[in-house]
């Protein structure tokens, strides 16, 4: 059956985009306003103590022998996107997760794989002992409930969360003054608040959060392959303005915004081990996804993952996490990886 024969399934992607950008700003935008001012390092350090928030009984996966240090160990981070708000009846107890991005961090080669977990995938929910569509995961058992079921898809520890609201991204564009991105038609779109109030404009734009977010939902007039173009773009602007001479003032904004809208178990100092990877450019980025299939079997819409996929999937980022031997078919990338945004994100740290 078509997507667009779900409700569901259409909401499933419009939140993806702050979440790709939590990963990297959250990473790196502590990090760099650390090494411009002794004044930003305390508001990030004040910011980060007012994200952190441990998963309660806990400290470390139960895949691993001994808690991980960032600066000298492959490490693994869960990204959540959580729609919190309370306009649309959701709240921390019964909020779903409306994107999931899963990385394995290696300092030796610098590099990061990136997942996407589709919300609607059908997985196996440790909290309640069956299977269900993993965005119902924290609404079962909150941060935990989802760490665990990432851990029983991948067979892969989760060495650190980091939570997202809708805010977020909105916020974070804002903070750096907007953006500039190529809208490829005009059209009226949802604001955050799923109201048809914004007004996208055919052409080079300077967008502000709301209409850069309506720009990375949209895909009405073409194509979800569209659509991640689309993002990637986004993403590139956002890290080049981030990174830009004129931004740095606008840095204390942009932690701001994450300290309000963000909880992680990461401290302060383990944030900043990560300054490494930011050493001499952007990392290697690979973006890997999660094929499958529509499902209405039951009667209820779900994501059923492709078995052979997953199972490569797993391959590549328990390769990378170092938790089986590495092997040279997991060095070149596979077909459901993309490799021009790296590039493109290099090019953005040098200008």
């Amino acid at each position: 059956m078509k997507r667009k024969d779900y409700k569901k399934q259409k909401k499933s992607s419009r939140k993806r985009m702050f979440i790709k950008v939590s990963f990297l700003l959250t990473l790196s935008v502590f990090i760099v306003a650390a090494a411009y001012a002794a004044s930003l390092q305390k508001k990030a350090e004040n910011a980060a103590v007012r994200a952190y928030e441990a998963v309660p009984d806990r400290p470390i996966s139960d895949i691993r022998e001994a808690k991980v240090e960032p600066a000298t160990d492959n490490v693994s981070i869960l990204f959540m996107g959580v729609d919190d708000s309370e306009a649309r009846g959701q709240g921390d107890s019964n909020s779903r997760t409306d994107a999931l991005l899963f990385a394995t961090l290696n300092p030796k080669d610098k590099s990061v794989k990136l997942v996407s977990i589709p919300r609607d995938s059908y997985v196996y929910i440790p909290e309640v002992g069956y299977n269900d569509k993993i965005t119902h995961a924290h609404a079962f058992g909150g941060t935990r409930a989802v760490i665990e079921s990432v851990e029983e898809l991948f067979e892969i520890p989760v060495d650190y969360y980091v939570k997202m609201n809708f805010n977020a991204f909105i916020d974070v564009v804002d903070a750096i003054g907007g953006i500039e991105a190529e809208v490829p038609y005009d059209r009226i779109e949802k604001d955050e608040n799923d109201k048809n109030t914004i007004h996208l404009k055919k052409g080079l734009q300077h967008l502000d959060g709301k209409h850069a977010l309506a720009l990375a939902r949209t895909r009405k007039l073409d194509t979800d392959v569209e659509r991640g173009k689309r993002q990637q773009m986004i993403l590139q602007s956002i890290l080049k303005e981030t990174v830009s001479v004129k931004s740095i003032t606008k840095y204390g904004d942009v932690i701001d915004a994450l300290g309000d809208n963000m909880k992680t178990d990461m401290t302060f100092d383990e944030m900043k081990s990560f300054l490494e990877y930011a050493k001499g450019g952007m990392p290697q980025v690979d973006t890997l996804s999660l094929s499958g299939y529509d499902d209405m079997s039951t009667g209820v819409y779900y994501w059923k993952l492709d078995e052979t996929d997953l199972t490569e999937v797993k391959r590549i980022l328990q390769a990378h996490l170092g938790t089986i031997p590495d092997s040279s078919s997991l060095t070149d990338g596979s077909s459901n990886m993309t490799g021009t945004s790296e590039e493109a994100l290099g090019d953005a740290l040098s200008n």
